[in-house]
């Protein structure tokens, strides 16, 4: 997804564009996830900057408006550029909104204080009491304290998503063909990629591998610690539509914050448009183990029967796992590296690169054309981990 939205706005930008994918499109990370856009569980800081805009631009490319609409399409490679509105019912563009529900006083209180932050910082938190929460929710659990809705919340099909972004681009796209190399010059310049069926020049190279950010980076010489935080989504068998909004535990803010490497599991549960439930989430780092967890799964399923009892009535189609790319201080990668001139990086999003996809792609787009980025990128410096190693 992320590669995807670089490509687009890289194309739009006025350069060519070769994605290259040792796998199929979304074949990663992108295929396991669950399309969640989100401001909600960002606390003020520059993720939550990063997820406003991301999310304009997700609205803006629904409706086909983007910075430089009034450029005419122009061809890359022989292909016509798409300018248009990528379809926000073939991606299951949802703007539903979010609902994060405590269940304690004290927990409620804890979610009133990081909402009133988030305002602060222009995001649309809407305290709702917990004579309230049924309006919402009619088939929510009794006896929670109460909660915040964030009508800002979205969600697409991650897989459909980006599929549609790398057609809407016009850039090339190189599936199954995986890069072995990054080329670099005498001058310690990178010059292109090397792959096993041949080298691709190019003055720039966008690291958009995810999990898998660290080995990308390795290749051009320079060090990346990603890492792999694997998670569980378990699918219900379709059913009408009962879950409304996005619908989340006020635990899940800290367990995305957190730094243990141990399982934490906390409740989410949403519908989508196909009528399939999504429940999550879980964590923990075990490397690239994809071994099935019976206990996680069953964490899952209580953790979301507790939100809704409705559910444990539902049969449970499948469960799946995925790998999100963690950084140490939880912000991702996005920008030049200075140890590399032409390498840059947008890795690193953790369990939000589908939602901060489209404002890193804005971002890396505007520092490719050497344009003044819409945000300030020191806090996502990749070099900063380097910084922090040194005596």
């Amino acid at each position: 997804m992320i590669g995807a939205a670089c490509a687009l706005y890289a194309v739009r930008a006025g350069l060519d564009v070769v994605v290259v994918d040792r796998g199929p499109v979304a074949g990663g990370t992108t295929g396991a996830g669950e399309g969640n856009l989100l401001v909600s569980d960002k606390e003020p800081g520059p993720e939550l900057e990063l997820a406003l805009l991301s999310s304009r631009l997700w609205r803006e490319i629904t409706e086909g408006r983007h910075p430089d609409k009034g450029r005419p399409p122009g061809r890359r490679f022989g292909r016509a550029v798409d300018s248009r509105a990528v379809d926000a019912r073939a991606i299951e563009y949802e703007p539903k909104g979010g609902l994060v529900v405590a269940s304690t006083p004290e927990a409620l209180t804890a979610l009133t204080a990081l909402a009133a932050g988030q305002r602060a910082a222009g995001v649309d938190a809407v305290p709702v009491a917990a004579d309230q929460l049924l309006e919402l929710e009619p088939y929510l659990a009794p006896g929670l304290a109460g909660g915040v809705l964030y009508p800002q919340d979205a969600q697409v099909m991650p897989t459909l998503a980006a599929a549609h972004l790398l057609r809407a681009s016009g850039a090339r796209v190189e599936t199954g063909r995986t890069v072995t190399g990054v080329l670099r010059g005498d001058d310690g310049a990178v010059r292109g990629v090397r792959t096993e069926r041949g080298d691709l020049l190019a003055p720039a190279v966008v690291n958009a591998a995810g999990t898998w950010g660290a080995e990308v980076a390795a290749l051009a010489g320079v060090s990346l610690p990603v890492l792999p935080r694997r998670g569980f989504v378990l699918v219900t068998e379709p059913l009408p539509r009962r879950v409304r909004h996005k619908v989340y535990s006020a635990d899940y803010v800290a367990d995305v914050a957190s730094d243990a490497a141990g399982l934490q599991t906390s409740p989410v549960v949403e519908g989508t448009a196909a009528g399939p439930v999504l429940i999550g989430a879980s964590r923990e780092r075990v490397g690239f183990d994809r071994s099935f967890s019976l206990p996680v799964v069953r964490a899952l399923a209580a953790g979301a029967t507790r939100l809704f009892p409705f559910l444990e009535h539902v049969r449970a189609m499948r469960a799946y796992s995925g790998f999100r790319p963690y950084l140490p201080d939880h912000l991702p990668a996005i920008g030049p590296d200075p140890r590399a001139p032409g390498l840059f990086h947008a890795c690193g999003h953790e369990g939000a690169g589908i939602g901060l996809a489209t404002g890193t792609g804005l971002l890396i787009s505007q520092t490719l054309t050497g344009k003044a980025p819409d945000l300030d990128l020191a806090p996502f410096r990749p070099d900063r981990f380097a910084e922090e190693a040194a005596p």
